[in-house]
């Protein structure tokens, strides 16, 4: 039966522009063409372009047309949970069908996890994969693993994997101190966590790089490692990484299955496609292009330049060019004079039309000797050009941002830290102050039913009951949750192991509404373990109340703030306390696809390559001909491309005022084009 063709008319753009956007404004006719165009194609959308919302004014319009006469719907696929969520959230009200079934709204973990590895679970392993947690599944490995660790049966497989880490650990041990014993542990623990079974070769291979360790199914140790891994996919645990390899084996188990598939979905739309890892791209490129055979029309959405969403920068393209590409080279974020300066750093180069005329502002490149200076004219640029004056988002507390890309302190070279010394890169925007310890366990994110907001929670109370207790680490700061596990890890291996196991039972056990049992186990655990670790034989009256104190408050007082950053959070913060302007410090990765008034982006030494006066570690040494105004050429090392993302990612957040810091003896006055404007502070 053919389908009936959807036509979508200047009537339907009409109801969508009233809903979606200001009284007045109207989609330009790059928007419009892509609101219109139904069939399989790419949309490459430069920063600021509004790709988003013109997406949600064809999911409006296509609403209007559901059901579809054959029963198919639409499948909308995005990277993160907040990306679905502001979906939901600007159009939910206008599209109740597009949210149930055939229809399908997601991430692409809960896509894979729904329709492929859950039901991989039910049909060919003949269990019901309940738990899809990648701490979980880790956990069981290891505790299991640990069983059979000397057992003869098995051949010993831990003698094997020491012997495969041993020599590693030694070196190790030579250059930067510990026992060998403790740092071939942890290579072996890391090895066995990330173990899998791979249905469709038959093999033990490693989930993180797809490698083979065992592969004849007659050898004991193979025997023993595939034996452990059957009875927690039995018990119904999974990891998140897990179940993209069991997709991909039930796809090529039951053939079929990609046609069923396209027929349920007519259209797919996958948005921000390039932050989709080859695991996932590979997926979604199989069951939805199908070679150019497919039913659905597939669409994939997004900026190739600013595929940096994980914490490595990708260099070589996953989202491979098709034939029919739809640009959006309209910026409503960007000035003419930033998105100028902008586009020069894309590996994909495409002309930017700032359309912000708001400001006529030339970027500024801030040339220092000290890099503790560099923050503070920032705050100088911005007074002068009045822009604390301008009104900001209520949802944006700091519309000032200085980013970078490293953040971790080096001696080699400048990090974030260099330019804002109390910066901490792990610290959070949702951290919340609870009253007591009790309001830690009830009040978390319940709607994801993971253990990661509980994990943290619990986390967060140590880390405070630290501060009540002012213990710091040993530069003389409180702790982060990471230095406090790195603390415990190095000083007392055999506590932090025992601790890991509490934190993961405590968790669990708050899942399962056993929040009295964990509440009392705490309440106990916590004076023993602050003796044995840090000597503290009575505690203070503060960490007292804060651990017997029971009064709960309500939910939404514990979680008023959970949406905003708190003013409690200053570490990040730079003040200048002469004009007052703050500034948020933070890495390029942490304000990806926001929007602020003014960025400053920080230089910061990432690798050497070269020797002497050639050698190249920062972005202004990488990317001196982009600075100048020319195109990348594609033949450029990895360190290049890396460079150029992030500067891309980052050069492009500010509307209005756009800096860039570099230290004086790597600036030359011919290192710029005339787009630039130099300011020295030395």
């Amino acid at each position: 039966m053919q389908q009936e063709k959807v036509q979508i008319t200047n009537e339907d753009i009409s109801y969508s522009e009233k809903i979606l956007l200001k009284q007045g404004e109207s989609f330009d006719r790059e928007r419009k063409d892509f609101i219109r165009n139904l069939d399989t194609i790419d949309l490459q959308a430069v920063p600021g372009s509004g790709k988003t919302t013109a997406l949600l004014a064809k999911l409006l319009i296509l609403e209007k047309y559901l059901p579809f006469d054959n029963g198919s719907g639409i499948l909308v696929i995005s990277h993160t949970n907040a990306a679905i969520d502001e979906i939901k959230q600007k159009i939910g009200k206008k599209c109740s069908k597009i949210f149930s079934y055939p229809n399908f709204v997601g991430t692409i973990q809960s896509f894979v996890d729904e329709f492929l590895a859950i039901p991989c679970g039910h049909n060919c392993l003949k269990t019901r994969l309940s738990w899809i947690n990648s701490e979980r599944f880790q956990k069981r490995l290891w505790d299991k693993f640990l069983k059979i660790y000397w057992s003869e049966e098995f051949e010993k497989p831990g003698t094997w994997f020491w012997s495969r880490h041993i020599e590693k650990a030694r070196n190790i041990a030579k250059k930067e101190g510990g026992t060998e014993k403790d740092i071939c542990n942890t290579f072996i623990e890391k090895e066995v966590k990330d173990l899998f079974f791979d249905f469709t070769e038959l093999k033990i291979k490693t989930i993180t790089n797809n490698k083979t360790l065992l592969a004849d199914q007659a050898n004991k140790k193979y025997i023993g490692i595939k034996k452990i891994i059957f009875e927690i996919l039995d018990e119904g645990v999974i990891s998140f990484e897990y179940a993209y390899y069991l997709a991909i084996y039930y796809c090529q188990k039951f053939p079929k299955l990609k046609k069923l598939l396209q027929k349920r979905f007519r259209y797919v739309f996958v948005d921000e496609m390039q932050d989709m890892d080859t695991h996932q791209y590979k997926i979604l490129e199989d069951i939805f292009y199908d070679d150019g055979d497919s039913l659905s029309k597939y669409q994939r959405i997004g900026d190739k330049n600013q595929a940096i969403f994980s914490g490595d920068v990708k260099i070589d393209d996953i989202w491979k060019k098709r034939k029919i590409e739809l640009p959006l080279k309209g910026s409503y974020r960007l000035s003419p004079n930033i998105a100028y300066v902008v586009r020069y750093f894309g590996l994909e180069f495409l002309e930017i039309d700032g359309r912000n005329n708001k400001t006529n502002i030339k970027p500024h490149l801030i040339v220092f000797e000290e890099p503790k200076d560099v923050l503070k004219e920032f705050t100088k640029i911005i007074k002068k050009n009045n822009l604390d004056q301008i009104p900001t988002d209520a949802d944006e507390k700091y519309p000032f941002r200085a980013v970078g890309w490293v953040g971790k302190q080096n001696e080699r070279g400048l990090t974030i830290i260099d330019y804002h010394m109390d910066f901490d890169r792990d610290e959070r925007k949702t951290k919340i102050d609870y009253p007591n310890l009790k309001s830690c366990l009830l009040f978390y994110d319940k709607e994801k039913k993971i253990l990661e907001p509980i994990r943290n929670n619990i986390l967060n109370a140590f880390l405070r009951i630290l501060r009540f207790e002012n213990k710091k680490d040993e530069n003389d700061r409180n702790y982060t949750k990471r230095k406090f596990l790195n603390f415990l890890k190095e000083k007392f291996p055999k506590k932090y192991e025992k601790f890991k196991s509490k934190l993961f039972d405590w968790s669990y056990g708050v899942i399962k509404g056993n929040i009295e049992d964990v509440f009392f186990e705490m309440k106990y655990y916590i004076p023993n373990f602050l003796n044995e670790i840090f000597g503290i034989n009575y505690l203070n009256q503060e960490t007292n109340d804060f651990v017997s104190n029971t009064s709960q408050g309500s939910e939404s007082e514990n979680s008023k703030n959970s949406s905003g950053e708190q003013d409690s959070n200053r570490k990040n913060i730079y003040q200048n306390e002469e004009n007052g302007i703050e500034v948020k410090v933070g890495t390029v990765h942490s304000v990806k696809g926001k929007t602020h008034i003014a960025t400053l982006y920080l230089e910061t030494y990432y690798y050497k390559d070269g020797r002497g006066e050639n050698s190249k570690s920062y972005e202004s040494q990488r990317l001196g001909e982009q600075f100048k105004g020319s195109r990348i050429k594609g033949n450029e090392g990895d360190r290049v491309k890396q460079s150029a993302k992030m500067v891309y990612v980052g050069f492009s957040r500010p509307t209005h005022l756009l800096c860039f810091a570099v230290h004086k003896k790597r600036f030359k006055r011919d290192m710029i084009s005339s787009n630039w404007e130099v300011c020295e502070i030395f």
